[in-house]
């Protein structure tokens, strides 16, 4: 892979992993506008890693509060992220397999704006907003499971079921950044851990690719994670939701051809 495609990815990465869109989806389109070969999963993964720098460092001072104080929270965070790794250690090489050709990225991108739509609306019409809780945290964590499919946006349905959840709107998107935090790292470790024992797993592309598609998705991402949650705060999510819907309506055209 040219190392100026591996930035283009990185961008691409970076710019929707935390806007409501889906990365994975944008990554498959993108490998086929350019003219690529599937990256793999730990080319994915490695991705992954840069837009994990952008939420640690936009989110340090939260973190820190969190680990030094609010401990409860770090329960809500665990509880959040056992239905997401769970389905990824036992269901990630079948959803690999079924899904990341992109056949069906058209219905999910489609089902991520009906979620934005209804959250919307929750949101909106909610007399009562809750704070973070145990409804909220499994109400998340199930969502999260859910978006290991391309198409289904991780943050999109995280933020929609914390708002469908009576949450608040400033709560709701805090707790979904930061749970990308713990399956992000659990991801890059399992992959790691798969390039020390298999080589020709991390074989494609170069590791200066995969350096400049990091660094690429580490900028973007700190950019795309300030503007995504100053939507939220604002209840701005239909913008979304309508761009999603052209989308899936263009891929599905071109899928009927």
């Amino acid at each position: 892979m040219e190392i100026w495609k591996a930035a283009v990815l990185g961008m691409v990465q970076g710019i929707t992993e935390f806007l409501p869109v889906s990365s994975s989806g944008h990554i498959i389109l993108f490998e086929k506008l350019l003219c690529l070969p599937p990256g793999g999963m730990f080319f994915g993964v490695m991705l992954h890693a840069g837009t994990l720098l952008a939420v640690l460092f936009a989110y340090f001072p939260k973190i820190e509060a969190i680990v030094k104080g609010e401990r409860k929270m770090l329960l809500y965070l665990a509880a959040a992220t056992l239905p997401a790794a769970a389905a990824g250690f036992f269901f990630g090489d079948r959803i690999d397999a079924l899904f990341f050709g992109g056949k069906y990225l058209w219905a999910f991108f489609a089902l991520t704006a009906a979620l934005l739509l209804a959250a919307q609306r929750r949101a909106k019409r909610a007399r009562i907003l809750r704070p973070v809780g145990w409804r909220t945290a499994w109400t998340a964590g199930f969502a999260q499971a859910l978006a290991v499919v391309p198409g289904l946006s991780r943050s999109g349905v995280t933020v929609s079921a914390c708002l469908l959840a009576g949450t608040e709107r400033e709560k709701a998107a805090d707790f979904s950044f930061l749970m990308s935090i713990p399956i992000i790292a659990g991801a890059i470790f399992a992959e790691l851990l798969k390039a020390l024992t298999d080589p020709a797993v991390c074989a494609v592309p170069s590791w200066q690719s995969l350096a400049v598609g990091s660094l690429s998705a580490a900028v973007c991402g700190f950019a795309a994670l300030r503007f995504a949650a100053g939507s939220v705060k604002r209840g701005n999510l239909y913008g979304y939701a309508v761009y999603l819907i052209a989308l899936s309506l263009v891929l599905l055209c071109f899928a009927s051809l």
